[in-house]
Parts: structure tokens; sequence; C-alpha cells
């Protein structure tokens, strides 16, 4: 597909998204979160890809909504904007049976803060900061940021960051939780790659699986994540990979996993 908001491209078994409007640090207008929506469908059916890589380009990831684009509409629905532009980008993200890592490069504000906590893995450059920035305009936290934010820090430390709108620099939100990475700007290229190196021979289907089972863990018992182990575990023991993994551990190798 050919896109104009953001860039797209397959490199080996890695897909990589680039945010691409500069001029207003990538914020989210309609076309841009259109495209991503597609963007992502695209690299869910790619059997090829298995890792994704969602970034933005220039000094910033996401600044959050355009305030410009909506400035001049009349009669907008928040709430149909929300479900339409903002909540199937979220859904595709955790509903990807691959790895997403989002490559913070600069600031993540607004709705682009939830879309980088709806990653699977944050590396942070030392000049990235992310706010949950929505009080600052009299709105309240979208596109899974109630969601996420009270799962990966306290109650209590996820009302402050919601109703303060405040700079989280990448340093305290390692602290906090909120990513996993901290690196030098000039090492987060290296640092990236090393990731996808990884994960472009891991288990993919094992790895989608386990991604299933800890967003439902946050929702169910014991006795239903036991039931659920049970079931995750009889799919993933009749994957390639796992036969792959049992062969490689008895000629003594390395394996050579397909992600299938």
């Amino acid at each position: 597909m050919t896109y104009k908001s953001l860039t797209f491209s397959v490199d080996g078994h890695a897909a990589t998204i680039t945010l691409n409007r500069p001029d207003v640090f990538n914020a989210l207008n309609d076309e841009i979160t259109f495209e991503l929506q597609d963007a992502l469908e695209e690299v869910a059916v790619d059997e090829n890809v298995r890792v994704v890589v969602l970034t933005g380009s220039g000094k910033a990831f996401c600044s959050g909504q355009d305030l410009k684009g909506i400035a001049s509409q009349t009669n907008l629905s928040y709430k149909e904007s929300v479900e339409k532009r903002y909540n199937p980008i979220i859904k595709a993200m955790r509903g990807m049976p691959k790895p997403i890592l989002c490559k913070l490069n600069g600031v993540a504000a607004g709705a682009g803060c939830s879309i980088a906590l709806a990653c699977d893995l944050i590396i942070a450059s030392e000049e990235a900061w992310l706010s949950l920035a929505f009080i600052n305009i009299g709105l309240v936290p979208d596109s899974g940021a109630s969601y996420f934010t009270p799962r990966l820090v306290s109650m209590s430390k996820a009302f402050e960051l919601c109703v303060m709108g405040s700079k989280i620099s990448a340093g305290e939100a390692l602290q906090l939780g909120m990513i996993n990475k901290v690196v030098l700007h000039d090492q987060l290229d290296p640092t990236i790659r090393s990731y996808v190196d990884h994960f472009s021979n891991a288990p993919t289907k094992a790895i989608g699986i386990i991604k299933q089972m800890l967003q439902k863990s946050g929702t169910s018992t014991l006795t239903e994540m036991l039931e659920y182990e049970a079931l995750s575990q009889e799919i993933a023991g009749h994957t390639f990979d796992h036969a792959e993994g049992v062969r490689a551990f008895l000629e003594k190798r390395k394996p050579a996993f397909k992600g299938r």
C-alpha cells in the first residue's frame, strides 16, 4: 500500500512503521490514524513479518492529536472520533500476534503516549519523554491510557500522572516501569536492531500466545489462568518451533525457529 503520512518498510522479518509528519511532531490527524490502522492490518497478515517497530520521524515520536485539525470542525463528536480513529489502532496493536517494539525517539504526548504504552516493549532515547497531556486541554485519557497506566504504575501514581499532565523523562518512566530500556540517543538504532535480530529468529507463535496470556491474566482468576495455560500449551506444543526446539536441544545446537 502507498501511505502519505507514514512510511512503511519490511527488512527481513521486521516491519518498520514510521509516523511521518515531522513538521507537526507527528501529530495525529484523520489521515495518519486511518493509515496506521491499515499498516497494522498489513503487518498482522504478513506471515513473513515476525516483529514490528513503531517510531516517529524527526525529533518526535508522536505529539498526540493535531489540535489545529479539530479546531475548525463544528459539531465534532469526540466519542465517534475516539471509536473510529483511535480505538481500532489500540485493539490492532494488542491483538497483534507478534511483538511490537516502540522506538521512542522523542516526545510521546496525549494519544501518542497511549500508542507508545500499547507497544510490547519500549526502548527510549535518553532525550525522549512522555506526557499524559489530555488534562492540559481539559480532556481525559483515551486510546487505552486509563487501562495501561494503572497497570504499569500504582493507582495513585497513575492518578497523579493523568491529572497533572506533567512531563515524564525517559529516566523517570524507566523507574516507574512504564518503559523497558533507556539508551544514549546515538545508541537507539543499534539497540533496536539487537531486539529486532532477536525477535526475527524467535518462536513467534509462542510469543504471540504469551502476549495474549498476559493480557488475559489481568482480568482472570488463578483457576482460569491455569486452564488457559493448559490450552495455550496445547497450541504451542504442536508448532514447528516447539519440535525444532526439542530437536536442537537433543542435538546440542542452536534452534532455527521459523516463527510457525
